[in-house]
């Protein structure tokens, strides 16, 4: 998933999860006191990593609309001795973050999973600072879905049935008001539990965009 041995050394076990599709931590370069945003943060993996990276005087937020996750992540961030963390329950639809207040947001295979990603994208472009940026790792498609995909409840939990082709992912955060979008990384994303209908058709992104 793009995660050091070293990285996860220093973060709480509990946060650990195997989940997602890339470690967008991995593609800032965060600084000394700088505020990060984590969307979908689950039980807290990217929000330490992003804490341990802008020190004691910065701060990392995980929003997530689990209160269970929420749970979690805070009582590994008690049993990790993270005083520079904090985390929310939130729909990242409509973020409990103020405006132009968050230097970074990170968020790690989470946007695909929303009906409604320009309005992600839009909440993103709020509540950055200006110059601010956004590093994100999501899946998308190389092909159209199927009607019956996007219906599929099962592909939906798997992240397969809300995926977008790239171009159109790509021009939604153009659309957000992002005026530099970047492709960092791309390669085809292998799961054995993929569905068949999209085998060799989806592609684990990397992007890093710009207010």
């Amino acid at each position: 998933m793009g995660y050091t041995r070293e990285e996860l050394k220093n973060v709480p076990d509990s946060a650990i999860m195997g989940l997602g599709c890339g470690n967008p931590t991995g593609l800032a370069d965060f600084h000394r006191g700088e505020t990060v945003l984590d969307l979908g943060s689950g039980a807290g993996l990217d929000v330490f990593l992003a804490a341990n990276k802008v020190g004691p005087n910065g701060k990392a937020i995980g929003v997530d609309m689990s209160e269970e996750m929420i749970k979690r992540a805070n009582k590994g961030a008690i049993d990790g001795g993270f005083d520079n963390v904090e985390f929310k329950v939130g729909e990242i639809e409509d973020l409990p973050v103020e405006d132009s207040s968050v230097d970074a947001v990170i968020s790690n295979c989470v946007i695909n999973l929303s009906p409604n990603k320009l309005k992600v994208f839009q909440e993103i472009h709020r509540v950055l600072k200006p110059g601010g940026r956004a590093m994100i790792s999501d899946l998308v498609s190389e092909v159209e879905l199927s009607e019956d995909l996007k219906e599929d409840a099962e592909a939906w939990s798997k992240c397969l049935g809300g995926v977008l082709q790239k171009e159109e992912y790509l021009d939604t955060i153009g659309s957000a008001g992002f005026d530099e979008v970047e492709i960092i990384d791309q390669s085809k994303f292998a799961d054995s539990q993929i569905d068949e209908r999209l085998e060799g058709e989806i592609t684990s992104l990397k992007v890093r965009a710009y207010r």
